[in-house]
């Protein structure tokens, strides 16, 4: 639609009305060509920001001068964003866009003219994170989940009702009729929360797929994937804050005093059984305390399992909301308050590759300082080759960089129409930057790596990760110290750290007396951490923190992990094929073995924490459970096989004894038939089986 030279005009049109806006027809032009990078291309170059300045500019020339708006003006609709692949349904009620504030004069602005709509001083406001996330409209028609709709072009959107079933927080059957409620349309946000976004990149990653950007994108394209099974695995969540549609039985009217405020409507829906708003009851009566309240969230947003970019204020009394109406764009009952911009253009000014403990090298971009929410931004990890090929990044590029959160920071993408033909692509080096060996890229994976384990780099990555907070915790033993010691010639590898040259260590600049007794002390300490904790230590490759945990309950000390196969590692809860073959190799590694002896003489805990069968009715037998089942749910299930001595595996294989059933046990079920010797029962079979 846009050719380059023209995007080139219209980005610099661009920079010129953000500093002075004067031109309706060129704010028009500009408006168009943004959305059409944001809702067809989904490509912006500029920040929602940005966007939202050049909008109120133009709005605000449009309400001095109303015989100059035209019908195809962009403040006359909702953008368009409707994805053809999806059947198209319109939703009940149009889905607006909000009003926008980026401080508290715009608040007390806002609420000036909603008193003038009104005619009176007493009025309430709710306030609530505004999530950033994928906006949704459910509909329940006769206390069943009807209709799952994404916003769309505002009016109608796409029908992605089997991937809605697939989100464990929304629920398929509400009792609305106890509330004399037939039909109703709900507002919401589905979501990623941060920590399962960073627990499916890891996944991601370890099968050598780039990661994905943001939880916000997670969420997003989950809605329009084609497999619900892989929506099911991006564990999403969906945050219920709106009613926008009703219709009651008159009969039955013991929801309406609850339907006449906002946060009554999310107080009936709280207790039928949706996620709700945190701080759905915050309701104030005075615009200052709104303002107040916004701004000490700001300095808590980090806190939330979610990301949100800014509170959302609404007018509480829904008749109230009815009298002050709607624009074609926003209704005037509500307004965002926007948190401080995390995002910003900046300069790539070269890549650095940086060699992990397990020989991963990362390219690092450094860009030009760029101050984005409160933090000052100067490299960004690019993951891999293949995210530096597919976003086309060169040295000197402009880029949009993106602060959401813990996951920080990110490319986004290159500004590509701001090139001048100056840029440099970017060459990922055929040898390890730091020992020169070739690098190798195993099949099936994203990440080259360096395959010698004496790389200096690797080395001293492996000393820090050992002695770090969740691993042996010698707090006097940080980085900067590791990396001086090794430099030095003081510390040299893992169990060096118990044979320290204190003499020579008290030589040095800043180690005095009571410097050096702390870290003796902190060195002796970690010589007590449990085994859990050696073994997330060693760093190996895809053993995190839960998987040590499960490794140090299966032996009595950490050398019997040498005689597992790879085989006997699967059966462990929750080891899969890639990390029991890892472990398999380290520990098949004579030289590993060597310094855990010389670990185990300098003091250290190797002791593991496996625990004496419990003698009972199941001893001596294996479980697996599968599908759902009649009366148990699958962990209390798991629960009584265990309490009654028997031992659970996660898979099937020729060591398994019982694989308990339920409904839709699927391929678990159809391999198991194959196994002569696993026998196949029911709930109840089990049940009988311990006399229950």
């Amino acid at each position: 639609m846009y050719m380059k030279e023209q995007t080139k005009m219209l980005q610099a049109l661009t920079n010129e009305l953000l500093k002075n806006a004067s031109s309706i027809e060129e704010l028009r032009d500009v408006l168009r060509f943004h959305e059409f990078r944001y809702y067809i291309l989904n490509d912006p170059l500029i920040s929602d920001e940005q966007y939202d300045r050049l909008y109120k500019s133009l709005e605000k020339l449009e309400t001095e001068n109303p015989k100059l708006i035209t019908p195809d003006s962009p403040t006359q609709r909702v953008g368009n964003s409707l994805n053809k692949d999806f059947i198209t349904v319109a939703h009940l009620v149009p889905m607006l866009s909000l009003d926008n504030s980026y401080n508290s004069q715009d608040l007390i602005d806002w609420d000036k003219r909603v008193r003038g709509l009104v005619n009176t001083e007493n009025i309430e406001y709710s306030a609530e994170p505004k999530f950033d996330g994928a906006s949704i409209s459910l509909i329940y028609e006769n206390d069943v989940l009807a209709r799952g709709v994404t916003r769309g072009d505002g009016v109608a959107g796409d029908d992605v009702t089997t991937n809605i079933r697939q989100i464990g927080s929304v629920p398929l059957f509400a009792k609305f009729s106890d509330y004399g409620i037939e039909k109703i349309e709900i507002r919401g946000e589905v979501l990623m929360t941060k920590e399962n976004f960073k627990k499916y990149n890891l996944m991601l990653e370890a099968d050598g797929i780039p990661p994905l950007a943001n939880p916000r994108n997670a969420a997003a394209g989950s809605l329009r994937m084609k497999d619900p099974a892989a929506v099911r695995k991006r564990r999403l969540e969906a945050i219920l804050y709106h009613i926008s549609f009703v219709t009651t039985n008159q009969k039955k009217s013991k929801g309406s005093e609850l339907l006449k405020t906002h946060s009554g409507s999310l107080e009936l829906l709280a207790g039928l059984g949706f996620k709700t708003p945190v701080h759905k009851k915050k309701v104030f009566n005075a615009i200052e305390k709104v303002v107040a309240f916004c701004e000490d969230f700001e300095t808590r947003r980090d806190n939330l399992p979610y990301e949100i970019d800014g509170m959302v204020i609404k007018v509480n009394n829904v008749e109230l909301q009815q009298q002050t109406g709607s624009t074609t764009h926003h209704p005037r009952w509500a307004i965002a308050y926007k948190f401080k911009a995390r995002q910003a253009s900046s300069q790539l000014l070269k890549v650095d590759f940086q060699v992990g403990r397990t020989g991963s090298v990362t390219p690092v971009a450094k860009i030009e300082p760029v101050h984005i929410g409160g933090v000052t931004v100067t490299s960004i990890s690019l993951f891999n080759a293949d995210v530096i090929e597919e976003k086309d990044l060169r040295i000197g590029d402009t880029v949009l960089v993106e602060r959401a959160g813990d996951v920080i920071p990110y490319i986004v993408k290159p500004l590509t129409e701001l090139r001048t033909g100056k840029e440099k692509k970017i060459i990922f080096p055929e040898n390890c930057p730091v020992c020169n060996d070739p690098l190798v890229k195993p099949e099936g994976e994203a990440i080259w790596r360096c395959v010698n384990i004496n790389c200096e780099a690797q080395v001293v990555e492996r000393i820090i990760h050992f002695v770090s907070k969740d691993a042996m915790d010698i707090k006097s033993l940080g980085e900067a110290n590791v990396r001086k010691f090794y430099s030095l010639g003081l510390l040299k590898n893992i169990p060096g750290i118990y044979k320290l040259d204190y003499d020579e260590i008290s030589k040095l600049e800043g180690f005095g007396e009571k410097s050096i007794n702390n870290l003796k002390t902190a060195i002796e300490v970690s010589k007590t951490q449990s085994l859990n904790r050696l073994i997330f230590g060693l760093g190996i490759r895809y053993v995190g923190e839960t998987t040590a945990k499960v490794l140090s309950k299966s032996v009595e000390s950490i050398f019997e992990i040498a005689n597992f196969s790879i085989e006997e590692l699967r059966e462990l809860k929750d080891i899969g094929s890639k990390v029991s073959e890892s472990i398999y190799e380290f520990f098949q590694n004579q030289d590993n073995i060597k310094m855990l002896k010389t670990l185990e003489a300098a003091g250290i805990m190797t002791k593991g924490d496996k625990k004496e069968e419990v003698p009972g009715t199941l001893s001596g037998k294996t479980f697996l459970f599968t599908g759902t089942l009649p009366t148990l749910k699958r962990g209390d299930a798991e629960k009584l096989a265990e309490d009654n001595g028997g031992k659970l595996l996660s898979s099937v294989s020729n060591n398994l004894n019982y694989l308990v059933t339920g409904d839709s046990a699927g391929s678990k079920l159809e391999k198991a038939k194959k196994i002569k010797t696993i026998k196949i029962i029911d709930e109840q079979d089990f049940l009988n089986m311990i006399h229950i």
